[in-house]
């Protein structure tokens, strides 16, 4: 028999804040946490505008030393870890280690390493490349940053699969957790890509939004959406196996009783067109929790504020609901922190979490007038206060990967 898993830590560094509290009070608010880019000169750029990480000081919220030898990405994962692990209350003393581990991933890693040392070899300063440049550009070194800052010999894996990296890891995590081959697991995800090759990149494939409006920027199935915003930050949660968190008297935050996933064997960027990749992944989620569409009562959805993705997102749902997508309550929280790329899925995990906890379900901010094929209720206007029992989290990512993963209200059962 599968055990059961639930969700008792969180962790979340953002745009919109660099702890889980300063986070949703910022979700609560609808503060949106796209700005002008800082990072580069943006001259020559048509894109202006990226979710950054503000005030984020990596030697007050871990060891100094040690985070000067990771980048960003990893400074983050670790940082949401730590703070997920506190929030959890958890004792490593009274722990066996080997039963604890880390399923935490990155889409990319880190970009801007792989920019300031390849300008020293063009340079012709191959001597000067930094001995670390492998080790902090990896993209596995966020797991395996966190497992030695927090001393978890566990499973340590990193899932990569572009945008959907943060919610397979979550769901490989609770896999683990299932199947007897760990009894805490801390997944989720992180990225820091917002640097010349970023941008210039994704430009490229014209996934971008080129508007100098902020609050105009990510409108996630607004008829006037042209691209998503870079964002950046780390989503950890800590998942743990139901009897071990009662046992230690944990506070439990919610159940995952659900996940999804499945691949759209059709295009490398863009998702199936009429969603079936995207709503068998929903299904298989609601099949494990053994509930019926009609049960759900809130979506995260990926909602990428490109045209593609909402609008066969938007199929996907529809497919996976039938009837019932009439009445469930669609968000994007990409609306306020962009697209967080690999990151994504855990903080809007994190968001499903805490929206069953407190009933909430915030606006999609800056989305004023839904496009052609986008009629769902995306909490367009003003944000929706509702009981939840059941919230859905989506995650698509560039070659057809999707995730879907399950959150229920625990009743302490």
């Amino acid at each position: 028999m599968k055990r059961r898993v639930v969700v008792t830590g969180l962790g979340a560094v953002t745009p919109i804040g660099n702890t889980v509290p300063e986070f949703w009070s910022s979700i609560r608010e609808g503060r949106v946490g796209i700005g002008e880019i800082t990072r580069f000169d943006t001259t020559e750029y048509k894109v202006k505008l990226a979710a950054e990480v503000k005030d984020f000081k990596a030697g007050e919220r871990m060891d100094v030393k040690a985070s000067k030898r990771m980048e960003a990405f990893s400074q983050y994962a670790v940082a949401a870890a730590k703070e997920a692990f506190a929030d959890a209350g958890i004792d490593m003393e009274q722990e066996d280690a080997f039963r604890a581990g880390v399923t935490v991933g990155s889409g990319i890693g880190s970009l801007s390493t792989v920019e300031s040392e390849y300008s020293k070899i063009l340079a012709g300063k191959v001597n000067r490349v930094n001995p670390l440049m492998v080790p902090r550009m990896i993209s596995n070194m966020a797991a395996g940053n966190i497992s030695i800052q927090l001393g978890l010999r566990g499973k340590c894996t990193n899932v990569v699969t572009a945008c959907a990296s943060g919610t397979h890891c979550i769901g490989d995590a609770f896999r683990a957790i299932q199947y007897d081959d760990a009894d805490i697991m801390l997944a989720g995800g992180a990225e820091s890509c917002i640097c010349p090759t970023g941008v210039a990149g994704f430009h490229a494939l014209t996934a971008l939004s080129t508007a100098a409006d902020p609050l105009r920027a990510s409108i996630p199935f607004d008829q006037e959406r042209q691209g998503f915003v870079l964002g950046e930050g780390a989503g950890v949660v800590v998942l743990e196996e139901l009897e071990h968190a009662r046992k230690r008297g944990a506070r439990i935050y919610a159940e995952l009783a659900g996940y999804g996933a499945t691949g759209d064997a059709y295009h490398i960027t863009s998702p199936c067109e009429d969603g079936s990749g995207a709503a068998k992944a929903m299904e298989l989620a609601m099949n494990e929790a053994g509930i019926a569409p009609s049960q759900v009562d809130y979506i995260n959805a990926h909602g990428t504020s490109t045209h593609h993705n909402d609008l066969f997102e938007t199929k996907a749902i529809r497919a996976a609901f039938k009837e019932a997508a009439d009445q469930v309550v669609v968000n994007s929280t990409k609306s306020m922190i962009g697209h967080l790329l690999g990151a994504a899925g855990g903080v809007e995990f994190i968001v499903c979490v805490k929206s069953i906890e407190e009933s909430f379900i915030h606006q999609t901010m800056g989305t004023v007038t839904p496009g052609e094929g986008c009629d769902l209720n995306y909490a367009i206007g003003a944000p929706v206060e509702k009981k939840i029992a059941y919230a859905l989290s989506n995650s698509l990512g560039f070659g057809g990967h999707n995730a879907s993963v399950l959150v229920r209200a625990y009743e302490g059962q």
